[in-house]
């Protein structure tokens, strides 16, 4: 582990190098800091936030109601109108339902894929790495000027540690292809890396900078042999400064956020005193977890981006709170929605309403699925069971058109009466938010995502 200490200000080779894959071994390297002033053409400078609803979200509840089909196949929530003339939500989408003119719902949206697992977040179609390790391996593994990670992953125990670990549905910090250095930083997650963020080190002893770079231009030497030791310049002065700002851990700082902004995101209200007793899920405390997180997860999502980390994936539960089968293990459908819909209702209205406010609504975008979707026929108690064929999406800013309802569904939901979009679609619209393709295709060694952007976007969407 990398320690700078009182007595003897050194640092093991190991935790330099560790340091070194967060963006901070570059406090004596000027190349890595001057390269951040140069802004490549090919990256757009937008961010994108992935809300993964494990489990399998209804497309009925949520946006998708069906309020014509016959009982048994339409919603069982009820609907509510939404901003958009003639367009309906499921009632437990009621705070979305009045901001639906600033996102877009896809109707024909398939995974093509029944089983629990964290499709399409990792899948054939990435690689087999998590999304925004697809990122990393175009922008680098983190900002050198600030040591942020460009590819992030939060758990609900990043923001409220009491929260149950469940056993979880796949390996989110998959780099496939790509190489373990894009391994996406999973905050709160502790290890070393996480651990070697904290300097051991009084800061009048710090700000001794001349010793301070003395030792770490020896480093550079021994690490770093091709380029020789540089001097003190504005540069080193700026790699310093680093250290003493602290930027990575203020952004993860969620009380240095307004009060006002604290507790717009709160949705701890929805937690239930009993824990949702009538299921398993409930008695272990997911659903609790779900109500207590999800809206300090997205804040702390936006919070990210705005200090330059350009993926983050919010994984909303390990367990799959979204997978209502009413069989023991699982809520029905009725009582899924109101342990689970409402938080999620009002966390995304709450980062849209953020996010517009800040003006960032082209900076950020907010893509929110599961693995799947459900079944249009409810089963014997009142649960729906896994569907491959029909799954919700919403997608929000990032240069996307709010306002829409893109596709439509056959008249008992279950799948694409218009062109069915994948995946694949999701995956090159995600892309071509991220970077400019067609000065990406320019650049030598990114052949293999230059291919994932090459199929079709969602049509309509950008």
């Amino acid at each position: 582990m990398l320690t700078l200490t009182e007595n003897t200000r050194t640092l093991s080779r190991r935790g330099f190098l560790t340091l070194g894959t967060l963006g901070l071994g570059g406090l004596s390297l000027s190349s890595l800091l001057k390269a951040a002033e140069e802004q490549p053409n090919h990256i757009t400078g937008r961010s994108v936030i992935f809300l993964f609803q494990q489990g399998g979200p209804s497309q009925y509840e949520t946006f998708d109601p069906k309020p014509e089909a016959p009982e048994g196949i339409r919603t069982v929530t009820g609907t509510v109108d939404t901003a958009l003339h003639g367009v309906r939500f499921g009632d437990t989408m009621s705070q979305l339902a009045k901001l639906a003119d600033k996102f877009t719902v896809v109707r024909s949206f398939q995974t093509n894929n029944g089983g629990h697992n964290i499709q399409p977040m990792v899948s054939a179609d990435t690689l087999n790495a998590n999304m925004g390790s697809l990122y990393s391996r175009v922008v680098g593994a983190t900002r050198p000027a600030t040591g942020m990670p460009t590819n992030t992953v939060l758990f609900p125990q990043s923001v409220c540690p009491d929260v149950a670990k469940g056993a979880g549905r796949g390996d989110l910090a998959s780099t496939g292809e790509l190489g373990q250095v894009y391994a996406p930083f999973v905050v709160g997650a502790g290890g070393q890396l996480q651990a070697n963020m904290r300097l051991n080190l009084a800061r009048d002893r710090f700000e001794d900078r001349k010793g301070l770079l003395a030792e770490l231009s020896k480093l550079n030497k021994t690490f770093e042999s091709a380029e020789s030791a540089q001097t003190v310049d504005k540069f080193q002065d700026q790699a310093a400064q680093l250290l003493l700002s602290g930027g990575v851990a203020e952004a993860l700082d969620l009380t240095r956020e307004d009060a006002k902004t604290l507790a717009r995101y709160d949705t701890a209200k929805y937690a239930r005193p009993d824990g949702w007793s009538k299921a398993a899920r409930g008695k272990k405390g997911y659903y609790t977890g779900q109500a207590k997180s999800i809206g300090k997860l997205l804040l702390l999502a936006r919070r990210l981006c705005e200090a330059g980390c350009g993926f983050v994936t919010v994984h909303a539960d390990y367990e799959g709170v979204w997978d209502m089968h009413a069989d023991g293990n699982n809520l029905n459908m009725i009582d899924g929605m109101e342990a689970v819909g409402r938080s999620f209702d009002h966390a995304v209205a709450a980062f849209i309403e953020d996010v517009e406010a800040r003006g960032l609504s082209d900076k950020i975008m907010l893509v929110c699925c599961g693995e799947m979707g459900r079944t249009p026929k409810l089963n014997k108690n009142g649960g729906r069971d896994h569907w491959a064929k029909l799954a919700p999406l919403m997608v929000y800013g990032g240069g996307t058109k709010g306002g829409q309802v893109i596709g439509q569904s056959t008249k008992d939901g279950g799948e694409p009466a218009t062109e069915n979009f994948t995946p694949k679609h999701l995956i090159s619209t995600i892309l071509h938010s991220m970077f400019d393709v067609g000065q990406l295709r320019l650049l030598p060694g990114f052949g293999q995502i230059n291919k994932l952007a090459e199929h079709p976007t969602i049509t309509g969407l950008i």
